[in-house]
């Protein structure tokens, strides 16, 4: 398992942050997702990361609604849109009770989007289920890694489409 992650890491950074354009076609289509417990604040710091091009195909494809990253004039529509886009696609039962999610923000670069959230309070969390369908609706080959972190463990998934719910006990 720790050979796989070593390998995607790799993958992920060249990717993510080769020379390419971000409007070049790429092979792979990848994403991660990672679910942090903060304990002081009780909260799933909650952190993914995209390629720039695959989400604003996605939000066209589900809103029918050209956007695009790296330019002002978009942005507050890009925020509406990745805040909708979000609470459809993420999802997160601790202890067998659904959790809000808020969508906090976003930020990109020319090839990578980093989407921020936080959730409302949690005690003691032990039974986490995420369902995480990120740019499920534009590929059908898509995989997202799934982090789940609490208490400085550290638990990982891959999910491939159409798989989307993963269960982690800590």
């Amino acid at each position: 398992m720790k050979i796989f992650f070593r390998i995607f890491l790799l993958i992920s950074g060249i990717l993510f942050f080769s020379s390419a354009k971000a409007k070049d076609v790429h092979p792979y289509h990848v994403g991660s997702v990672e679910f942090s417990y903060n304990a002081k604040s009780q909260t799933f710091e909650i952190t993914g990361k995209f390629f720039i091009d695959d989400m604003e195909n996605a939000l066209d494809k589900k809103y029918a609604k050209k956007v695009f990253f790296n330019n002002p004039k978009f942005k507050s529509d890009m925020q509406a849109l990745l805040q909708k886009y979000f609470e459809e696609y993420l999802k997160l039962k601790v202890n067998n009770n659904q959790i809000r999610i808020n969508f906090l923000g976003y930020e990109e670069n020319s090839e990578a989007v980093d989407v921020y959230l936080e959730t409302e309070k949690v005690v003691n969390p032990k039974k986490i289920e995420t369902a995480v369908s990120i740019l499920y609706n534009l590929f059908d080959d898509q995989m997202n890694i799934i982090h789940v972190v609490v208490g400085g463990q550290r638990k990982s998934t891959k999910l491939l489409y159409p798989d989307r719910y993963q269960y982690q006990q800590f």
